[in-house]
């Protein structure tokens, strides 16, 4: 007998509890997932029936971000913390199909997803692509092995899409925004959305959501609070806006659809 991080990631899944990356992948029509996540993205789902849109329209302001920062403004390296489960255009794929080289970091803390990510998250020859089973409040740990796969005195895209509402309040989520920031030159980029107290409707599905679940909580900000992420940075056009009106472009689920979720992007000076 090992301790747990000899274990193989596979024998450390909790199939006792639901998880976000695997809730977010049942809601977005994968099958990485468990009846317990199915069962509490249901109930989600039950009484705030917006919420599958909210995983579409947040991953396509991912994909169209990380079109963005890898073509127009020539960023290479992407460390995306939060990564959930593989789905289709995760941010090698999308990076990789338009600059090979581009190399990038996954971080999430659910061992399904460490299983997943080294059958499926493959880099192109001349890019690379790891992983790091790591939670986003040690952001010490995450720099520290990130720097094993990215050059920090070179621009770096953090990408930190939806994964703050699981931080709360008293954990101090600026702070770890902030750390992270620190660690990164002038030129790096922040990409970052999360569930907005926008709708009330949205407020009290998650609010259920955390009473009943046992999953980690989720905390749903203002737009102003999530705004605040990006002190100091030089926010791009729009600003932070609900997440389907991220420079919009045509996509396969039709129409955006308004959604209780706000984000943006920012260059670091």
């Amino acid at each position: 007998m090992g301790n747990e991080e000899s274990q193989a990631p596979g024998s450390r899944i909790d199939m006792s509890r639901p998880h976000s990356a695997r809730i977010w992948n049942y809601l977005l029509g994968g099958k990485d997932n468990y009846e317990i996540d199915r069962l509490a993205g249901d109930k989600v789902a039950e009484v705030y029936p917006g919420m599958r849109d909210v995983t579409r329209q947040s991953r396509l302001m991912l994909t169209r971000v990380v079109a963005h920062l890898a073509g127009e403004a020539g960023i290479r390296q992407f460390l995306d913390i939060g990564t959930g489960l593989p789905t289709a255009n995760n941010t090698h794929e999308v990076a990789q199909s338009i600059a090979p080289d581009s190399r990038i970091v996954y971080v999430d803390n659910d061992p399904l997803v460490l299983v997943h990510a080294q059958a499926l998250l493959t880099s192109t020859p001349e890019g690379k692509c790891d992983y790091i089973e790591a939670d986003v409040r040690d952001p010490e740990h995450i720099l520290r092995e990130a720097a094993r796969t990215l050059d920090f005195s070179q621009p770096v895209a953090l990408m930190l899409m939806g994964i703050l509402g699981l931080v709360s309040d008293d954990q101090k989520p600026q702070a770890v925004v902030d750390q992270l920031l620190a660690a990164l030159p002038s030129g790096s980029y922040l990409a970052l959305y999360d569930g907005s107290d926008a709708d009330p409707d949205y407020v009290e599905a998650i609010a259920r959501f955390n009473a009943n679940s046992g999953a980690v909580a989720y905390t749903p900000r203002s737009i102003e609070q999530i705004g605040r992420y990006f002190d100091g940075l030089e926010l791009l056009e729009p600003g932070v806006v609900s997440v389907e009106r991220w420079r919009p472009e045509p996509n396969r689920w039709g129409e955006p659809v308004a959604v209780s979720c706000a984000g943006g992007l920012a260059r670091k000076p």
